[in-house]
């Protein structure tokens, strides 16, 4: 059986898009990371994909007048590739009902907080400002609702996976 494809999304750093890569190379992944494509040019995560020799593309959000005119043009880029598996590590851009619809039980996004609690942007901060004891990510499949498709798995800040967020 060959690997299953995947293509992830980033706006930023990378971090997770590191952690992905360090997971496919020990083999705990059993993919290929067949594109990293960001919204932005000066995403610090586009040069950890090409020092991993990974196809890493840009699609200025700036260069489209909507949400939906981007989304095709991420969909066109992205069916090059015939994914398996599409992450949204770090992407920082609601999706439009069209792209969801395409990737329909395809799309992962990498939440920083436990959901249902804390959805949208800035979740660190308000976890801290609303004195939260515990905070940790989620890992669920996108659906039109932000942030609010099934999860697949919970991690705690101690980093240890769990069942469902206990709060």
């Amino acid at each position: 059986m060959s690997d299953k494809s995947i293509v992830i999304l980033i706006s930023g750093s990378g971090t997770n898009l590191q952690a992905i890569i360090d997971a496919v190379r020990q083999g705990r992944i059993k993919a290929t990371i067949s594109a990293v494509i960001s919204n932005r040019a000066d995403a610090p995560g586009l040069q950890r994909a090409r020092q991993a020799d990974i196809n890493s593309v840009v699609i200025d959000q700036n260069a489209y007048d909507d949400r939906d005119i981007y989304d095709k043009a991420l969909i066109s880029e992205i069916d090059k590739y015939s994914p398996d598996l599409i992450v949204l590590a770090g992407f920082m851009r609601i999706l439009s009902d069209e792209f969801v619809r395409h990737y329909r039980n395809i799309v992962l996004n990498i939440h920083p907080s436990l959901l249902p609690e804390l959805k949208g942007l800035h979740t660190h901060r308000r976890a801290l400002e609303s004195s939260r004891q515990l905070h940790g990510a989620s890992v669920h499949f996108v659906s039109n609702e932000l942030d609010s498709g099934p999860a697949t798995g919970w991690m705690n800040g101690s980093g240890e996976s769990v069942s469902s967020p206990k709060r």
